[in-house]
């Protein structure tokens, strides 16, 4: 998997570069316009790469109705109409521009996910540098195309989506202009269970489409996302929340600062550890090679005295002949006196 690099913002991201990591705040501001800014602080304060919030209103996304159809049955949020869980959990529209300045004070990216053409215009107006399609929307092929016209950065959630419905979302972006796309692997579940991550996925997206490839994780904690980038995951996004005690529709399955920062942490650590297929020694590992065995006189032995396991055996340090030398070095004499704890060479032997 070694796909082409692509670059968001001004930050390389692929296989090179450490997990690009971006902190979803989505609904957890709380229909608060200074909660929203605390969480852009908080965030930043993670050490995440990015920071994405999502565009739209209650009415681009459905209609106010009690019919059956717009009612969600079961999950976290069972009962409530579709349109009332939207008006709870949107980012009102002119609240986007403090926020995009927030973010841009703290020099960190910040974009979002738009949901309509309306949302892409005022996302397009503000000079966002990157666009989201969230899963639910992957087969909105005209949304896709609309995006893809901005000439900038997509990033596409396949969670729900058969490979051919990736396959015409990632021919529509290229086929309106945009060849900078990042797949996200996504289990469009709230929260998602970690048996069902099959994060193994992620490799084959790369291949299957020549794309940089990550995990948009709704998983609890921190392992699905580490071991995702353990399989070539260049992009993590994860919901981020001040406390999950505060509530907010996502907040049962969003991570709080210091749990966010061992997350970024963590999976840099795991980018920093696949390194390269090697089997030189590495400089950690000098100081320690004397720690081997090797073959050391364990009695004194007489000049001319014959060798056998009673005075010769294989024991640390290893400043001696290597083991494999052993069958060898049986039945052979000592040239001269050898002291106990002399490490053996051949000079020594005859």
């Amino acid at each position: 998997m070694n796909t082409k690099p692509i670059t968001i913002d001004g930050r390389e991201v692929g296989p090179d570069s450490p997990p690009y990591v971006i902190c979803e705040l989505s609904g957890n501001h709380n229909g608060s316009l200074e909660r929203a800014l605390e969480l852009i602080d908080a965030a930043v304060e993670t050490g995440c790469d990015a920071i994405k919030i999502q565009t739209y209103t209650p009415d681009t996304m459905t209609i106010d109705s009690d019919l059956p159809d717009f009612r969600i049955n079961g999950g976290l949020w069972d009962g409530r109409t579709l349109h009332d869980l939207y008006r709870e959990a949107h980012t009102p529209y002119e609240w986007h521009a403090p926020l995009f300045a927030r973010a841009r004070q703290h020099g960190v990216t910040i974009l979002s996910t738009p949901f309509d053409e309306t949302a892409v215009d005022l996302l397009a107006s503000l000079d966002c540098p990157v666009y989201k399609i969230a899963s639910f929307e992957i087969t909105d092929l005209p949304l896709i195309d609309y995006v893809a016209r901005q000439q900038r950065p997509m990033i596409m959630s396949t969670g729900l989506a058969s490979l051919g419905e990736i396959e015409r979302a990632v021919t529509t972006a290229r086929a309106s202009g945009c060849d900078d796309i990042v797949l996200l692997h996504c289990i469009s579940s709230y929260p998602a269970p970690t048996d069902q991550a099959n994060v193994r996925t992620i490799p084959h997206l790369a291949q299957a489409f020549d794309v940089q490839v990550g995990l948009s994780d709704h998983t609890h904690g921190t392992a699905t996302s580490v071991a995702a980038v353990a399989l070539g995951a260049t992009v993590i996004e994860k919901h981020f929340t001040l406390a999950r005690a505060d509530g907010g529709p996502d907040a049962a399955f969003s991570l709080e600062p210091d749990e966010f920062r061992r997350l970024t942490a963590d999976c840099r650590d795991a980018w920093q550890a696949l390194g390269e297929v090697s089997y030189r020694l590495q400089p950690a590992e000098k100081q320690n090679i004397v720690f081997r065995r090797s073959l050391y006189a364990v009695r004194d032995i007489a000049a001319n005295e014959v060798l056998g396991a009673d005075n010769v055996r294989s024991i640390r340090p290893g400043h001696g002949l290597a083991p494999r030398y052993l069958p060898d070095v049986i039945g052979m004499r000592a040239r001269g006196p050898i002291a106990r704890g002399t490490p053996l060479a051949w000079p020594l032997l005859e």
